[in-house]
Formats: C-alpha cells, structure tokens, sequence
C-alpha cells in the first residue's frame, strides 16, 4: 500500500505514465488490510461500541447483556458473511479483473471470511468483543484481577484465569490442603461458567444461518420484535458495526431484497479511489507515537509557550491537535500522549480535574485541521474537492484550538500552575531537534497543492517519511521490535473503523433507496423557513448524532442526508462539511458515550461520570466555538475565496 503509490510518483514524473492497475491494487489491498484488522480487532477486543454497556451492574446482568450482545453480533455477523459470499460468487461469474491479471472476486473473499471468523470470535469471547475499561482488566494486578473475576462471575478467559491465579498461588506459600484447592475449583468453575457462556451466545451463529436459509421469516413481517432487540442489544454493549450492518441486512431482506446488497455497498465504499489516505495517514501516526516523537514536540512548544500563564495547559492543547491530524480522533491520542501529558500536568501544579478535562477534549482536536482522517472521509462522501475542504478547515480547526488553550491560560492563572521561562537557546534548540517531525504537515500540503501527488500518494508520502525519521534518523523506532507493533496496531484500528464505513453504506443505500433525504428535504422546508433557524436546528441534530454515533459511521449514514438540505438553504458545501466535522468533534464530549469520555476512562483509570463532570466546561467552550463555526461562514470561506477556490 506505501509502495505503490510512491512508485506513481516516481513513473508519472519519469515517464509522464503511472503504473497500470496500481489504483485498483491498493485500493483492494485497502479492502484487506481493513477486514483483516476487524477480524483482529474482534479477538483483540477493540471493536467499536456503545458505552452504555458499562454502566450494567457486576454479576449477573453484565453477564447476561455481554452474552446478549455476542449472540445478536454474531447473528448479524452471519448474516453479513453469507451476503458476502453471494457477492463473490456473482462476481466470480462476472470475470471482472482489477489489474494484473488478479480477479475481483478473489479479492473480494475477504468480506465473507472476515465477518465468519468475527462471528465465532464474538462467541467466543462474550464480553471481550469490544473495547471497553471495564472488562479489559490489568491482569498483572492481582487484586484488580481477582475484584473483576468475583464480580463478573469469573468472566476471564481460561488462559487468563489460570495465569492470574496460579500467580497468586506462588506468592502465598506455604499453602494449606484446603487453600490449595480454592484456585483448582475457581478454575474449574471458570471454565463451566465461559463453556455455557459460549454455548449461549452461539444461539446467535444458529440464528443467522436461520435467516440465510429462510428469509421468508423476515419479508414481509413487522420489524418491531427484531428492532427492539437490536436497540437492546446495542445498549448491552453489540460492536457498531453489527447494529448498523445487521439494521440494513434485515431492512433489505424485509424488503424481499438479498443482504448483499449491503456487501455490494461496503464493497464499493472500501475501493474508494481516495480511502486508502485514511489507513496511510494513520500508520504515519501510529509511527510518530512508537518513536519519541512527542517527546520532542512538547519541548518544542514548552518552549515556545511554557513561559505564559497556563503554558503546559496550552502546550497540551496544541499537541494533541498536532497527532489527532493524523489519528482522526480514534483515541489514540488519548492513549499514546495521555501517559506523557497527564503527569505532567499534575507536575507543574495543574488540579487534577482539569488535567482530565483537558486530556479528554483535546484527544479530538485537529479534526478540522488538514490532513485530518474526516476531512478527507467527508470529501469523498460528498463529493466535494479534498483540496477545498482541507483548506476550508484551517481557521475554524485554530479556532477551536485557541479556545481549549485560551481556558489553559485562565486555569493557569487561577491554580498559579508552573511555567518554564523562555530561553532563545532551547527555543532554537528544541526546534531543530523537532525539525523533522514539524516538517509533516508542510510535506503533506505541499506534496498535494504542488500536483506533485494525490491525496493518496501524500499519505503514502507521510507514512514513508514518519518512517524513515523515527527509525533511521532519531533511530527511536525499532524495525524488527516496533514496527510489527506499530503496523499490527495500525491495521487493528483501521480495521474497527473500516468494517463500520462499510456496512454504514449499505444501511445509507437502503435510507436513499426509500427516499430518505428527498423527504427529509420535503419536510424540512415545509417547516423551517429561516436559514439561521436551520443552521440552530442542524447542530442540535449533528450534536445528537455525535452522541449516539462514531464520526466515521456518521459521515457515512448522515452525510447524504443532509447535503441536499444544505443545497436547499444555501450553504456553501465546505461550510456544511465544517459544520458537520465540528459538531462531531464536539460529539465525542458528550456524556456517558462520547467516545473521548470513554478512552479517557480507560486510559487514566477514572470512573466515566468523573469524566464526564470534568469535560463539561471543555464541551461548553467547544461549543461556543462551534456556534462561532456555523455562524461566521467566513472563517470557512475566507481562504478559499483568498486562493481563487
């Protein structure tokens, strides 16, 4: 996938020609790596999901929502397979070739493969199938361990299990006859609980090759029992993607229509000319956090701003928007600087509450920022210039990011937190040992601006340069110990998000075929005449969107609605996509679900509603920002009319 599109590069300035079939070729290795990451993801545990799982009780009916759940993914898992594979063999009939001599139908069996392994894997594991503070458990604390195991029913793995309390065991010597045998029956009990446990949840595999085999169950009939259920299960904690791909599997079949039509629409979606910028952009960044890259950036900007009130607070606001640019607000953000940042918050006399605030709104910030992961998502889906919009979000992205770090000035002030004085010496000094790193985002705009290479061959551009600092320059990076680490994680998070796009156009091509958004627009201007009054009515409903939906899947569900409404009042359509990208930045503050809120409960080991109470100023301040974005179209506009776009 770097490969190719540099070799473009270099053939079409050599010989004025790219390469035959290399756009296909990586666009279906985008189709691999991206599945292939949701089936590793699934038994990493990191898929995508509500947060309202969590705030189930210990004990009986967490256990029983996590079975639930199981059992409803991998009944839609297997729905989804199975349309899959109809795909395939349509296409294998077809004879389609995509280049070098390499059939479609070919790469398309990753579809079918990838959503058969997430369904055994999701009854394998019930309660381990998507990311989650609570069930992911350090299992090298063992009162940690033990507290989970007691409340949750023994719902560790056996390995796990075993591992954690034959540890234990060793550190309790001498033992008595009877002592010993406690670990031997919490092991055998463990594994009676998680055999039941699996054979419960594989009700769900049965399920789905029910439907598969007679649909008629399903065609015709109210959909009201099924969609109750799938409300249920995603509130107990289903992936995302088994919502929104299972809703549209069952929508199509209620319809008489095959579930691969869902596949078709994924399919189409995943060898998007343009979508491979997303998992190359974000390797650049996995890279950047494996090195010490951050390191280097916060001494740059401690120098630069550590002498102000609030410095380190700023400091953190402008680094964190500097890698969400690349990791597009996945949260690993939050969890690559939020190690480094938090402590030194703490350190320099920040209150603790407001260090955590701080860490979890600017996990997503950068996100209007090129060459932000949604901005380019949002450019493809609407169809719009990825150029216009990536200029149309550099005011409305420092705003946002002047604001964060406007509030670390005034808490700053207000605690008398420490602030380094400001020396020419390290300030040139920490520069040019940051040069490469600050370099990034100039190579990327230049690289697209210039003609030199397309959206694409820049994001292969980055992830080879972010390489070739870290390992061979600063050397920070190990080629055979981080960089496997590095692309594993990589894949494992593009993966998650990827199978989400994916089956999100089909849930959208079945929302355009009832015509949806025609409707929509009908009733729209039918009960809204003022376009200030639609723009308020937007961002409640963009606000509402980010709560209950993770950015990518948004942009893909929502988008198509509401481009022809922006078209019917008069917004310019980089605005629109602004607007969009900004209220659901604002969206992953949001309580209890926001993904933000989540990761950083996770990452700094607080309960969510602490969290949650410490972002609300940050989602006050985001929000005012936000109004400012929606109602100032200049700030979005401003350059492009500037640059004769």
């Amino acid at each position: 996938m770097v490969v190719l599109p540099l070799a473009e590069i270099v053939f079409r300035r050599a010989f004025s020609r790219g390469i035959p079939g290399s756009g296909p070729i990586v666009q279906h290795l985008t189709l691999w790596v991206g599945f292939l990451g949701a089936a590793i993801a699934s038994r990493d545990g990191k898929l995508l999901a509500l947060a309202t799982g969590t705030f189930i009780p210990q004990g009986v009916w967490r256990r029983a929502a996590d079975i639930f759940a199981a059992a409803f993914g991998a009944c839609a898992s297997v729905v989804l397979a199975w349309g899959g594979w109809q795909m395939t063999m349509i296409e294998r009939e077809a004879g389609t070739n995509i280049g070098a001599d390499i059939q479609a139908w070919v790469a398309q069996l990753v579809l079918p493969i990838a959503f058969a392994l997430i369904a055994v894997r999701l009854v394998w594991r019930p309660g381990f199938n998507s990311l989650n503070p609570v069930t992911h458990v350090d299992t090298h604390d063992p009162e940690a361990t033990d507290a989970a195991v007691d409340a949750a029913g023994a719902r560790l793995t056996p390995s796990r299990y075993e591992e954690d309390h034959a540890a234990n065991a060793s550190r309790e010597a001498p033992l008595s006859a009877a002592s010993s045998e406690r670990p031997r029956s919490a092991k055998a009990l463990a594994e009676r609980s998680i055999w039941l446990d699996r054979a419960l949840a594989s009700i769900g595999i049965l399920a789905g090759i029910l439907l598969v085999r007679a649909p008629s169950l399903v065609e015709g009939h109210s959909l009201w029992p099924i969609g109750i259920m799938i409300v249920a299960a995603a509130v107990a904690g289903m992936p995302l993607f088994a919502i929104l791909g299972g809703t549209a599997a069952l929508l199509f079949m209620h319809d008489g229509v095959t579930p691969a039509t869902v596949l078709i629409e994924t399919y189409s979606l995943s060898v998007s000319p343009t979508l491979p910028a997303i998992p190359l952009f974000t390797l650049a960044g996995f890279l950047l956090a494996e090195g010490r890259a951050s390191e280097r950036l916060l001494r740059v900007f401690r120098a630069l701003f550590g002498w102000i009130p609030g410095g380190t607070a700023v400091v953190c606001a402008v680094l964190c928007s500097f890698f969400t640019v690349f990791t597009g607000g996945s949260g690993v953000t939050i969890l690559a600087l939020g190690g480094v940042l938090f402590p030194a918050l703490l350190k320099d006399g920040y209150r603790e509450r407001f260090a955590l605030g701080l860490l979890t709104a600017s996990g997503s910030l950068g996100l209007l920022l090129p060459p932000a992961l949604p901005l380019i998502l949002y450019a493809v889906v609407a169809q719009i210039p990825i150029e216009d919009i990536f200029i149309g979000g550099i005011l409305p992205g420092i705003l946002l990011t002047s604001m964060v770090a406007a509030w670390g000035v005034r808490e700053g002030i207000v605690s008398g937190a420490g602030r380094y004085p400001f020396r020419v010496s390290e300030a040139l000094a920490s520069l040019w040992a940051a040069k490469w790193e600050l370099a990034i985002p100039v190579l990327v705009l230049v690289a697209m601006f210039s003609g030199l290479a397309t959206a694409v061959e820049a994001a292969a551009l980055t992830a080879l340069y972010a390489l070739i600092v870290q390992a061979l320059i600063h050397r920070d990076l190990s080629l055979r110990r981080d960089l496997p680490r590095a692309f594993t994680e990589c894949v494992t998070v593009i993966g998650g998000v990827l199978i989400i796009l994916g089956v999100a156009q089909g849930f959208t091509s079945y929302l355009v075929n009832a015509q949806v958004p025609a409707k929509l627009v009908e009733w729209v201007r039918g009960h809204i005449t003022s376009r200030l009054t639609f723009l308020l009515v937007l961002n409640l409903f963009l606000l509402a969107v980010g709560w209950l939906m993770e950015i990518f899947a948004a942009i893909v569900v929502v988008v198509p609605l509401i481009v022809p409404l922006g078209v019917a009042f008069g917004i310019h359509p980089v605005h629109l996509g602004i607007i969009f990208i900004a209220n659901l930045e604002l969206g992953f503050l949001t309580p209890l679900v926001g993904l933000n809120i989540f990761l950083a409960s996770y990452r700094f080991r607080r309960p969510v509603l602490e969290v949650c109470a410490a972002a609300l100023p940050m989602m006050a301040i985001l929000g005012i920002g936000v109004l400012v974005i929606t109602y100032v179209p200049w700030l979005t506009t401003g350059l492009l009319a500037l640059v004769g776009r």
